[in-house]
């Protein structure tokens, strides 16, 4: 029974890091991270595309990289587990820095949940099929130029995001 609990618990865990995993690829423009996550047979259903995962993440990165940045965050999660098959609702709330047609920067905010269904196979948990619901939409003028004159560090995009300077992360700072 305890090693039942444990395997549950193994297996949510791994189904929640595919949501991460997905978030960081759209963030960072990181094609690789965001096609990781799937099957090569699953099925994304989002309305704006149907298809499969090489042609989504073709789609979303194509969609993301003019952007000036996004910032994806995950909410709430359930899994429901069946044998080698589960299914999830994952809420989501996105922010895309975007520049409109006049030049102008604004904040577009969507949020929603993504329903999805995973298969497991072999020892390995990806997306079978992924559908994104958008519950509300807000485009807003841009509202942080405060930032553009501080000091905090920026986010970037794949390979300049500090994420992957691991190099970094290991030096040691005189403090």
């Amino acid at each position: 029974m305890a090693d039942d609990r444990l395997q549950a618990l193994a297996d949510k865990q791994e189904i929640y890091e595919l949501s991460c995993t997905y978030m960081r690829g759209q963030d960072r423009l990181d094609a690789e991270a965001h096609r990781s996550v799937f099957w090569d047979d699953a099925y994304c259903s989002y309305g704006i595309y149907e298809g499969g995962p090489d042609g989504f993440v073709e789609f979303a990165q194509g969609a993301l990289k003019d952007h000036l940045s996004n910032h994806h965050m995950i909410g709430q999660v359930q899994i429901e587990l069946d044998g080698d098959e589960a299914f999830g609702e994952v809420y989501y709330q996105a922010f895309h820095r975007i520049v409109s047609e006049d030049g102008e920067a604004s904040d577009l905010f969507v949020s929603g949940r993504y329903v999805d269904r995973y298969e497991k196979r072999g020892d390995v948990w990806k997306i079978a099929y992924r559908s994104e619901l958008v519950d509300w939409v807000r485009n807003v003028p841009a509202a942080d130029a405060w930032f553009a004159d501080s000091d905090m560090l920026p986010g970037a995009r794949k390979p300049a995001d500090p994420l992957y300077d691991r190099a970094r992360m290991r030096r040691r700072h005189a403090s």
